[in-house]
């Protein structure tokens, strides 16, 4: 089958691109002008070059496909740069299926997140607006909400990776972040951390999978983990014992409101009202689609943090 693939250059689209070589798909990718390089196994590929803007560069990319898999997403908006949650999460997705429609491609998976809604922040609500609008297609549609992904990032980063730089590498001890004066409940949300090989064989395991289309599902991992836990075993598996301590929300949000607009400040505070708001799954959908038990976040699937 000859898959279109809308973000295949990032950290979850290089396994998305394995994972589709591996079943004997090919993969038709649509790639920013100047991250050509970023193609892993581009021989194998046929690359389009062109932006999420470009019409054109859509239906060049979309060409006598079988399926459509839209992986684009973003965490910071950078309008300047043409980097927009609206344009990456909703206007994206409604090119890209109204052209599937144009062209007769019945078949599309979409990426989205775990924990999105109508009435969240401008992340979350753009990538429910993206679902609802494919839900109207009348397409053969399914909608994947992945926890936290994680896994070797092979040059490029996971968010085991982000806390390991940000987090556990600096010599300060690690916030335990909570909101008002709850001080007893810092670090306490929670995650279903999910591996990129497995969000990666659901997706490409579902391309045929009838009874994945018209479903929105979760992707969890298989364990509920606190971010105190969480920031723990990142520790653990750099061999670090990492101290911890309690850090009120709105602290970080006020030295984020001065800071986030710029690249080089880590953190937005929609990223920490998100963070905050923590998100879990059950993993039996996942475990089913693939066929097995989804992996751990533990030090052995870590392992690669090591070499960071």
């Amino acid at each position: 089958m000859k898959v279109a693939l809308f973000g295949g250059t990032g950290f979850v689209g290089s396994y998305l691109v394995d994972e589709l070589l591996a079943g004997g798909h090919t993969p038709s990718l649509l790639v920013r002008p100047g991250s050509e390089g970023k193609v892993d196994q581009s021989g194998k590929c046929t690359v389009h070059l062109g932006t999420i803007s470009d019409q054109r560069a859509i239906e060049a990319t979309l060409n006598n496909c079988q399926a459509i898999i839209y992986n684009i997403g973003v965490i910071r908006e950078f309008p300047g740069e043409e980097t927009t949650f609206e344009l990456a999460h909703h206007g994206g997705v409604k090119k890209c299926s109204d052209a599937a429609v144009r062209l007769g491609i019945r078949r599309f998976i979409l990426m989205s997140a775990n924990g999105v809604k109508s009435d969240g922040t401008a992340y979350q609500r753009t990538k429910f607006e993206g679902e609802e609008y494919l839900r109207r297609t009348g397409l053969a549609w399914t909608v994947f909400r992945p926890s936290m992904i994680f896994g070797d990032p092979r040059g490029r980063l996971d968010f085991a990776t982000m806390l390991k730089r940000q987090i556990v590498d600096p010599p300060l001890p690690a916030p335990l972040f909570f909101p008002g004066l709850s001080v007893t409940a810092a670090g306490q949300f929670r995650f279903s951390p999910v591996h990129v090989r497995d969000v990666a064989a659901a997706f490409i395991r579902s391309l045929t999978d009838k009874t994945t289309f018209n479903k929105t599902i979760v992707l969890a991992g298989p364990e509920s983990l606190s971010w105190k836990s969480i920031i723990k075993r990142v520790a653990l598996a750099c061999d670090k014992n990492k101290w911890t301590v309690p850090v009120p929300v709105a602290l970080v949000k006020s030295g984020a409101a001065l800071f986030d607009r710029f690249k080089w400040f880590p953190v937005t505070r929609m990223q920490i009202t998100m963070l905050l708001e923590g998100n879990v799954g059950n993993p039996r959908e996942l475990a089913g689609l693939i066929n097995k038990s989804p992996a751990r976040f533990d030090t052995d699937n870590l392992v690669y943090l090591k070499s960071m």
